[in-house]
């Protein structure tokens, strides 16, 4: 079957699945209906039967409807279409599992404040989510990429005895603006709660979080990559830490090549170790083939200089 018309049968089989279950057991649900949940099961917002159908229907719907529409782009390679596929069914199947535990909480309940959420149903709709997911993603991932994609860069000539080093960089501006942010936001935290307006218990539940998005956009937003020394060494952040060092040894060869985030499954670090795409920007990337048959795929300015220089420096230690 032509895996569109797969993703587009599975994309209606959940929409009718999130209509038709709840419309099934109407007369056994209270209306309003419980929708969010405190730690230990107990029930604390409600929302009107109708408009959770709709809500069901719209999340699944949007999110379906932009994968397809981005399919075509997502599905170039081979590790997008493990994205891609693993997504759109570890997705669907998390969103029929948060409709199927919530009908089932509220069902013959008096009201929705009496409505319970057992905690072994979260952990089971995660549990299945995230299985059904890598189960597509492989079975869906299709014949390795072909190396004809690939650009191979000119012959770079070295000089006897001189050390030559080649140094690439590149940085996402977005990603730069989230350490601000969470700066921004922990300054204005800091001073509602001086001021009163926000208590101790949720000025130190939301503060880890800020920094932690602090420092994933410091360490997150630029990478440099070196070349020279019989080593490639990749440094992330503007302190060059934390820092990836692969010695010229293990890899087979290098080139450049275009590569897009939709391609990769977005931005960031996509991937296995052994076979990997750091993904700042769209465009230019320096790709290595190690020995071992893993790949490391980098968006890097002036990647074929870079990919020259690897090829060039590995040649002289073979002829050596």
């Amino acid at each position: 079957m032509n895996p569109r018309i797969t993703a587009v049968i599975w994309g209606l089989f959940v929409i009718c699945a999130q209509i038709a279950l709840p419309l099934a057991l109407r007369d056994r649900l209270p209306d309003p209906l419980a929708t969010r949940w405190e730690l230990g099961g107990l029930a604390s917002r409600s929302m009107s039967l109708t408009t959770y159908i709709v809500v069901m229907f719209l999340v699944w719907a949007v999110l379906w409807l932009v994968a397809l529409a981005a399919a075509e782009r997502a599905t170039a390679r081979r590790q997008s279409r493990t994205v891609w596929w693993g997504g759109l069914f570890g997705l669907g199947a998390l969103a029929l599992g948060v409709n199927v535990t919530t009908v089932l909480a509220n069902l013959d309940a008096p009201d929705w404040a009496a409505a319970r959420l057992p905690g072994w149903q979260v952990l089971a709709v995660i549990a299945a989510g995230t299985g059904l997911a890598v189960l597509a993603g492989y079975l869906r991932r299709g014949a390795p990429d072909a190396d004809f994609a690939r650009r191979i860069p000119p012959l770079l000539r070295l000089g006897a005895g001189r050390r030559t080093v080649w140094v690439g960089h590149v940085a996402n501006r977005w990603l730069a603006l989230l350490p601000f942010a969470a700066l921004a936001a922990a300054l204005v935290l800091g001073l509602l709660y001086v001021t009163g307006l926000v208590s101790g218990v949720t000025a130190t539940s939301v503060l880890p979080g800020l920094v932690l998005v602090l420092a994933a956009g410091v360490l997150t937003s630029s990478v440099s990559v070196q070349v020279g020394d019989g080593r490639m060494a990749v440094q992330f952040g503007p302190l060059g830490w934390p820092a990836r060092r692969i010695p010229l040894s293990q890899i087979e060869s290098a080139w450049s090549e275009t590569r897009h985030p939709a391609e990769v499954g977005g931005w960031g670090i996509r991937g296995l170790p052994g076979s990997s795409t750091i993904m700042l920007r769209g465009g230019e990337c320096l790709v290595i083939r190690y020995r071992s048959g893993g790949r490391l795929a980098i968006s890097i300015d002036d990647a074929e200089r870079g990919a020259s220089l690897i090829n060039a420096l590995i040649a002289e230690r073979v002829e050596q």
